[in-house]
């Protein structure tokens, strides 16, 4: 028996579950086929296992530098594997809670565990026999990790991060390939854990899309707390030797090797769209991911795609914004287009957050117009206090409108709304000014940034300022 649907969705990630939600929301008849577990890369490989390692990690570090707040100083015995107890345990919460199926069935949705493919441009097929009618269909499936051509990396065995928290417990020794967040964030992690990290990353920098001067900044700090940095490191092949793995490649183009317990790769990812039947329906793809529109449509009008498989931004708070965007779009009067404005953070500590263009993107699009603005954490009263004066902001503004915004901070990832906002709507840094910013805060700094230019204005205007006597 064939059911009919006003939406099909496939992928049950962060993408397909908001825009499950949404769609049953307003009425919307949805199925959902999902053929591994709810939630997807984000709950299970993802942000979720990243940033609970990343939180055991920090306590780790606050607790062997306790005498920088007036504590005495422990360096922590370490239980690796009460650590990944803790990971999986805060998995199975979110999982029993927000990510499950009986959750999303008492909204009305039609959860399917199987495979599915296109069979139509309004049709899908599960498993090769149940198929599912329906007015337009969702593509959610992700993306998945790159895995290089190294000679003998297969052989010797590596880790991803799809593999990574099916171990028992970490290695004792690590080497990441890749300078990315996510190679970024673990090697600040291991290395927090007692783990002896190497992280080996092909081009002169790591986070090679963030604002140079404060990655610059923030290799520092990696390299003061035990990660072994090495840029421009080519692998060529990896060898056994014992019970420890090879790396062997070059550094500035001089032969070395480096030796560690595990591999780990993280150098990019790729959409997921084997078994999806694009080809037989029309949906044009690249290497990249799907093809779509500004209204996340593929060249099949009745098929969207967002999130990595789309290839536009690859970020789970991407996935959901686009996915409600699809949804709104196929169901609501008025089309729209999905923004290309995307912030983002990697969450190290401190984090490094991102909105709009970097100072040489905004040269090359603006030239002289361009005017950067930058602050030190160091004068920071709150940076201060909490002993966290590593870290820095740099504004960035074309015809004094904001374009660009970087923060090295505590909790950058929650600072870099304001900015966001700003550059979308064309505000000027005087526009930020005229906001009362909370003291002490981190965010104090955005404000007293922004103060500069109206201290600017104020000087030229002092021609303006009269003198009464009393």
């Amino acid at each position: 028996m064939t059911k009919r649907y006003d939406l099909v969705i496939i992928g049950m990630g962060s993408g397909g579950m908001i825009a499950a939600e949404f769609a049953a929301t307003i009425g919307v008849r949805v199925a959902v086929v999902e053929r591994s577990r709810i939630g997807g890369d984000c709950l299970w490989t993802g942000c979720v296992p990243s940033k609970s390692l990343l939180a055991s990690a920090k306590a780790a570090h606050t607790m062997r530098h306790a005498d920088r707040y007036g504590l005495p100083a422990h360096d922590p015995a370490i239980d690796p594997q009460q650590v990944w107890d803790r990971i999986r345990s805060v998995q199975q919460s979110i999982a029993a809670t927000d990510d499950n199926a009986e959750r999303f069935e008492a909204m009305g949705i039609d959860v399917i565990t199987g495979t599915a493919h296109l069979a139509g441009p309004r049709e899908v097929l599960v498993d090769g026999v149940r198929r599912l009618k329906t007015r337009y269909v969702l593509l959610c499936t992700g993306s998945r990790p790159v895995v290089p051509d190294v000679e003998g990396l297969g052989a010797a065995g590596f880790l991803t991060s799809e593999t990574l928290w099916d171990l028992e417990r970490p290695p004792s020794s690590i080497a990441l390939l890749g300078g990315g967040p996510i190679a970024v964030e673990l090697a600040q992690a291991f290395a927090r854990l007692s783990i002896r990290t190497t992280l080996l990353q092909k081009d002169p920098t790591i986070l090679p899309r963030d604002e140079p001067e404060l990655v610059e900044l923030l290799a520092a700090r990696l390299r003061r707390e035990g990660v072994d940095l090495r840029v421009q490191a080519a692998t060529d092949r990896v060898t056994i030797d014992g019970d420890r793995k090879v790396v062997h490649g070059t550094e500035d183009g001089r032969p070395t090797n480096w030796r560690a317990e595990e591999v780990f790769v993280a150098v990019g990812r790729r959409p997921n769209v084997e078994g999806l039947a694009l080809d037989e329906v029309g949906v044009e793809h690249t290497p990249v991911g799907v093809t779509v529109d500004s209204r996340l449509r593929t060249t099949v009008p009745s098929v969207y795609a967002v999130g990595d498989l789309a290839g536009r931004h690859r970020f789970t708070h991407a996935a959901g914004y686009e996915a409600v965007r699809a949804v709104r779009d196929m169901f609501f009067p008025g089309k729209g287009r999905a923004v290309e404005l995307v912030p983002w953070c990697t969450f190290t500590d401190p984090e490094l957050a991102h909105a709009g263009l970097t100072v040489a993107e905004a040269t090359e699009q603006h030239g002289d117009d361009v005017e950067v603005w930058r602050r030190d954490l160091a004068g920071s009263d709150r940076a201060r206090t909490d002993g966290a004066e590593d870290g820095a902001m740099v504004l960035v503004t074309a015809k004094e409108r904001i374009v660009g915004a970087h923060i090295l901070a505590p909790a950058a990832g929650e600072l870099i709304h304001e900015l966001a906002l700003a550059i979308r709507l064309e505000m000027k840094l005087g526009d930020l000014a005229g906001m009362v910013h909370v003291y002490p805060t981190i965010a104090t700094e955005v404000g007293r940034l922004a103060g500069e230019t109206a201290f600017q204005r104020a000087r030229r205007l002092r021609w303006m300022v009269r003198w009464r006597r009393r």
